[in-house]
C-alpha cells in the first residue's frame, strides 16, 4: 500500500506542475477547442492536457518500477502502445481524424496487446446458477482463439466509452481516478505491485490534472488524454481483474468501469429510439442530461458519486471471494 501511495503522490505532483507548461504549448500550436452548439464550454480552451497525464504516468511508473524491480511485460505493453495511442490522439486533437481511423487504431492496439501475452482468456458463464462471488470450474468458459477479438473489442469499447464521457470539466479525469483507485486496491490486496503502481500512477495523474480541469477548466485533456487513460484502464482491467476472473464474476471489471458503460448504454438507447446514427456525436449523453437539470458542477459531482457506488460494489464483490 505504501508503494502505491508514493506512486499516486508522485504522479499527482508531476501532473499538477507540468499542466501549465502543456497549456502554453497547446496555445502556441493552436490546438484550441472552440465553443459550438455541441459543447458546453463558452470560451476557447486549449486541448492536449492529456499530455500532462501521459508524462506524469510515464515518469512515475518508469522510476518506481525500475527502483522496485517490478518491471513487467504488461508495463512495456502499456507504455509502448499507450504512446502510440497518445500520438494519434494528439493528431486527432489537431486535425480531427475520422471515426474509422480511430476505430482501426484502437482495435489494432487491442490486437497488439495479445502479442504481449495480455488477453481476456475466458469468462464465467453469464447464466451460471451461481451466487455472487461463487465459482465453479464447470462454468468457466475459455475463449481460445476468440480471446484475440474479445481483447481488441474490450480495448476499443472501454477506450471509446471513457472518451465519450469527456464532455464536462473534470468528469473523465475524476471518474478515471475513482476506477484506477479501485484497481489499485484490488492489486494491493492481491500483492501485485506491478499492477498497483501503474494503477495508482494513473489515479494520481488524473487527480493532479483535475487542479486545472475543474469547472471552469483552463485546459481540456483532449483525445490524447481520454483515449490514453481509457487504454490504460482497459489494459489494467485485463491484467488486474480478468486475470483472477476464474474466482470472481466478470461483473467486477464491468462495475469498476460502470460510469462509462452506463453512459454508453444511455446514449445508444436514446439514439436508437430517435433513429439516429450510433457514431454521430450529439448532446444525448447522460452528463448532458444532468447538466440541464443540476448545472455543470453538480452534475459532475453526482456522476463522481455514481462512480464511487459502482466501484464500491465492484470491490465488495471482489472481497466476497477472498
Amino acid at each position: 500500500m505504501r508503494v502505491a501511495f508514493f506512486a499516486f503522490i508522485i504522479a499527482m505532483m508531476v501532473a499538477t506542475l507540468v499542466t501549465p507548461a502543456v497549456r502554453t504549448f497547446a496555445i502556441r500550436m493552436g490546438v484550441i477547442d472552440q465553443p459550438d452548439e455541441r459543447r458546453v464550454h463558452r470560451r476557447p480552451t486549449p486541448r492536449w492536457g492529456g499530455i500532462a497525464i501521459y508524462l506524469a504516468f510515464w515518469v512515475t511508473v518508469v522510476l518506481m518500477s525500475l527502483w522496485l524491480g517490478t518491471w513487467s511485460k504488461a508495463l512495456t505493453a502499456i507504455l509502448v502502445l499507450g504512446t502510440v495511442i497518445a500520438l494519434f490522439g494528439m493528431v486527432d486533437d489537431r486535425y480531427q481524424l475520422s471515426p474509422l481511423w480511430q476505430m482501426l487504431i484502437l482495435l489494432g492496439a487491442g490486437v497488439a496487446l495479445t502479442l504481449f501475452g495480455i488477453r481476456i482468456e475466458g469468462v464465467t458463464h453469464p447464466f451460471a446458477p451461481l451466487m455472487p462471488g461463487e465459482y465453479r470450474p464447470e462454468y468457466w468458459v475459455p475463449l481460445g482463439f476468440w480471446s484475440v477479438p474479445a481483447t481488441a473489442l474490450w480495448v476499443f469499447v472501454v477506450t471509446k466509452t471513457v472518451d465519450a464521457i469527456d464532455g464536462l470539466d473534470g468528469l473523465a479525469a475524476g471518474v478515471t481516478a475513482i476506477s484506477a483507485s479501485t484497481l489499485t486496491l484490488m492489486a494491493v490486496s492481491e500483492k501485485q505491485p506491478a499492477i498497483a503502481i501503474p494503477a495508482a500512477a494513473l489515479a494520481g495523474a488524473c487527480v493532479g490534472f483535475l487542479r486545472h480541469n475543474i469547472n471552469p477548466a483552463s485546459i481540456f485533456m483532449g483525445t490524447v488524454g481520454a483515449q490514453f487513460i481509457g487504454f490504460v484502464l482497459a489494459t489494467l482491467a485485463i491484467v488486474g481483474t480478468f486475470k483472477v476472473a476464474a474466482t470472481i464474476s466478470v461483473l467486477v471489471p464491468l462495475l469498476v468501469l460502470g460510469v462509462p458503460f452506463f453512459d454508453a448504454f444511455f446514449v445508444v438507447s436514446r439514439r436508437v429510439l430517435a433513429r439516429q446514427p450510433l457514431h454521430k456525436a450529439d448532446m444525448r449523453h447522460f452528463h448532458h442530461w444532468l447538466v440541464g437539470r443540476l448545472g455543470h458542477r453538480r452534475a459532475v459531482v453526482v456522476i463522481w458519486c455514481i462512480g464511487l457506488l459502482f466501484s464500491a460494489a465492484a470491490f465488495t464483490l471482489y472481497r466476497m471471494t477472498r
